[in-house]
């Protein structure tokens, strides 16, 4: 197995990695919407969507993945109201449409919107 690390992407807040690669797989540890630049937290689901999306994509490209390598994700949102638009962003990302599962949780770290992980083909 192999660590993934990259300053593109916020750093773990906690005892874990970023991804790790093991096998032709590279799996992504969840990608809540941190801008990694100056850690800042944009307001509303869309754009924390599309901030979680470009945290997944720079993990995947520094582990040699792309988004259109992926073929499963699993999405947190802390409201249910939030899936269609949360999917208008996700869709734009994830065109392959990868395996999916989407589940509605009480709270997220740092009281994000939204968390995205991923597992894609090398």
């Amino acid at each position: 197995m192999k660590v993934i690390e990259t300053k593109s992407a916020p750093g773990a807040i906690g005892p874990y990695s970023q991804a790790f690669i093991t096998g032709n797989m590279v799996i992504t540890s969840g990608q809540i919407p941190v801008n990694p630049a100056d850690g800042s937290i944009a307001d509303g689901i869309s754009e924390q969507t599309r901030q979680s999306c470009l945290n997944v994509k720079a993990i995947l490209e520094a582990a040699g993945s792309s988004m259109e390598k992926v073929v499963k994700t699993t999405c947190f949102l802390a409201d249910m109201g939030d899936f269609a638009a949360f999917n208008e962003v996700y869709a734009q990302y994830f065109t392959g449409k990868p395996a999916r599962s989407c589940v509605a949780v009480k709270t997220l770290p740092k009281n994000v919107l939204c968390e995205i992980e991923a597992i894609a083909e090398l």
